[in-house]
This record gives structure tokens, sequence and C-alpha cells, in this order.
């Protein structure tokens, strides 16, 4: 007996905008603390100072609390495998993160592009090929990080952490109006 795959979504109703913007929202938040405990630990680690703090306490306390932020936006966006959805988050932040952290020289960059690529995963996504949209959106933001670092960075190194989950939300957003337009452009062709 052979059985097809059923989509993720099948039997759950769909996302509403305020649950999506709900789960991004609260994400974000819970995503501020463990963004500003890593670049605390990167900045203290590059500090020569004799008085810098240690730095592995505030880098493991941010790269510890990055499941949670996963779990909290699948589990907000009620994610129908959540735990599968958390799991494919955490490994490709970090499939991404890392050669991002390779090939950029600054480390907001790749942070923005890692946890935008877990939230690609964790985020729940009741339309098909929506992944390509929340793909070609990280790495705008990533580009975007990458530039603005070095035109004002005080501003960015604080702006950072609100663009990985929100770019998916906007994503998303374009989607669901390019397929509301081309359903009325359908409509309109017809006799």
């Amino acid at each position: 007996m052979v059985r097809g795959r059923r989509s993720a979504a099948a039997g759950v109703e769909p996302l509403t905008p305020r649950q999506k913007w709900r789960a991004i929202l609260l994400s974000t938040l819970l995503l501020v603390p463990a963004y500003l405990a890593i670049v605390v630990g990167v900045i203290a680690a590059d500090s020569e100072s004799a008085n810098a703090p240690p730095a592995g306490p505030p880098i493991a306390f941010g790269l510890a609390f990055l499941p949670f932020v996963f779990t909290a936006l699948a589990l907000l966006s009620t994610h129908p495998r959540a735990p599968g959805a958390i799991l494919r988050a955490m490994g490709l932040s970090l499939l991404v993160g890392i050669p991002v952290a390779a090939i950029a020289p600054d480390l907001v960059t790749a942070l923005v592009a890692g946890i935008g690529a877990g939230g690609i995963a964790a985020l729940r996504a009741d339309q098909e090929g929506v992944w390509k949209a929340r793909a070609l959106a990280v790495l705008a933001v990533s580009a975007y990080a990458f530039v603005m670092i070095r035109v004002v960075p005080d501003v960015t190194l604080l702006l950072a952490p609100t663009l990985p989950f929100t770019c998916l939300g906007v994503a998303d957003h374009l989607v669901e109006r390019r397929r509301e337009h081309a359903g009325e452009r359908l409509a309109a062709d017809r006799p």
C-alpha cells in the first residue's frame, strides 16, 4: 500500500495575518536578548582591554536561547509539525549563518542571514512555494545589513534583530497579494 504525502497544513485552519504577525512580533521580542548577548560576547572577545568581561557566557546564553526563539515562532504560528520545523530551523541557521560569517567580515550580517534562514523553516507556511519568496527576502535583508553596517553601524546594530522574521511576514504578504491579483486577472479574462 503506497501512501501519498499529505500537505503540512492539511486539516489545519489557515493562519490569519493577525496570528502570523503576532508570532513574528513575539518571536522578535524573544530574539532581541539572544542577539544582544551574542553581540556583547563577540565585542568582549574582540576587546584588547584588560577589564573586558569574559566573552563565553554571553555568547553561550545567546546561542542557547535561539532554540527557544524558533520554538516560539513555530508554536505561535501553529506549525503542524513544530518539532521537526524547530530542528530544521536550527540546522538552517547554522548551515547559512556559518558560511555567511566566513564571507562577511561582520557579525550582524551572519546573524541576520542565519536567523532569517531558520525562520523560513520555523514560521508556518500555508501556501506552496512561499519558501522561495522567503529565501529572497532573507537574502535582501542580509544584503541590506551588510551594506548598512558600514554606513550607519550603530543604527544597524540595533535594528538588525527586527529584520529576520519581519522580512518573512512581508514576503508572505507579497506572495498572497500576487496570487490574489493573478486570480482576479483569471476571473476577468473568462468570458
